[in-house]
């Protein structure tokens, strides 16, 4: 086997939205082992939704991000151990002031491991009792993801000084980087 096959053998996919998918983008991209970074859409009924159309909560597609990553450097239980650290997945169809479907804690499994880590996940984070409510992640299959508009694509990395970007995502930036300084990718 030569060694481009072996990589891709060691490339993951996973697809997951707690809230804005502006808020997760700028934390998986710090991340060492994650290849790519996708703003989108899923988990919902109509074909190609637009920004707008996501935003009237008709689709139910929630805001996501799609993570290319090297199994090697990160797992799929890493990413949502960092996932139930960065927002509350207890709060149905909300992030902050973010209100709306969209807006969901949602993981959607792409293979039968991936689904039975995020129901073992679950179950220890309401085990050990961490939020006083329970937890309202939905843990779905995959079945389709769509890109979001080229703007929404590294949306804060993009726009720092945005007001959005200065008063919700920075202090969630610092409070991870914090965390998880071990595991992030060389400045």
């Amino acid at each position: 086997m030569n060694k481009d096959n072996h990589d891709l053998q060691n490339i993951g996919i996973a697809t997951i939205g707690g809230g804005c998918f502006w808020c997760l983008d700028p934390i998986y991209d710090q991340l060492r082992g994650i290849e790519k970074v996708e703003s989108g859409y899923s988990g919902g009924s109509i074909p190609n939704p637009s920004y707008e159309l996501v935003c009237t909560g008709s689709t139910n597609h929630a805001e996501v991000v799609q993570l290319t990553f090297n199994q090697t450097k990160i797992t799929f239980r890493e990413i949502l151990d960092i996932f139930f650290t960065i927002h509350d997945p207890t709060t149905l169809n909300r992030q902050g002031g973010d209100m709306g479907t969209q807006y969901r804690s949602i993981i959607l499994y792409h293979t039968e491991d991936q689904y039975k880590i995020a129901r073992e996940v679950i179950d220890e984070l309401e085990t050990v009792g961490i939020w006083e409510t329970p937890i309202v992640t939905e843990v779905v299959p995959y079945h389709i993801f769509y890109l979001a508009e080229d703007y929404h694509q590294g949306y804060y990395r993009k726009n720092p000084n945005q007001g959005y970007c200065q008063m919700v995502i920075t202090p969630k930036i610092n409070k991870f980087r914090k965390k998880y300084l071990d595991i992030l990718k060389p400045m």
